[in-house]
């Protein structure tokens, strides 16, 4: 069941452009980000309630994604941090796919096997943890049926 409400674009430039080239070609175009192959991350705002759109480095095991909230090792989470906490049903697309997933935050060796996928996806989150205090999130995206 797709996620509902009114979408409301980012302030970012360049995360808003590329949700809506991989949005307006249905996952034809715009599925690399930095190099490194991407997905969309549809949540629900959880101060507003409106849908929000980021474009995350792919990392997948195959049935379940990992999404990290990095923001390159800034001293503050990525907004859709505090809304995937509050509101854990999302939806991602990967390429022409469209499904929800329900996301759960993730700690110890579970996180630490992901961080792994997650780093062979994109080496930089490594240096990103490096630059900041705070312990880069890391959640378990799990379809649901």
């Amino acid at each position: 069941m797709p996620l509902e409400g009114e979408y409301e674009p980012g302030t970012w430039d360049l995360a808003r452009d590329q949700v809506e080239l991989y949005e307006s070609t249905n996952g034809a175009k715009g599925t690399v980000l930095n190099g490194a192959p991407c997905i969309i991350l549809t949540n629900v705002g959880a101060k507003t309630g409106k849908l929000r759109k980021n474009p995350l480095i792919r990392v997948t095991d195959g049935t379940n994604y990992a999404v990290l909230g990095s923001m390159g090792g800034a001293p503050k989470d990525p907004g859709w941090v505090s809304n995937v906490r509050k509101n854990p049903l999302v939806e991602l697309q990967d390429g022409p796919v469209r499904r929800d997933y329900l996301a759960r935050e993730v700690e110890g060796d579970e996180r630490s096997e992901w961080w792994a996928r997650a780093t062979e996806a994109w080496p930089p989150y490594d240096d990103y943890q490096a630059k900041t205090d705070r312990v880069i999130p890391v959640f378990v995206l799990t379809p649901v049926d």
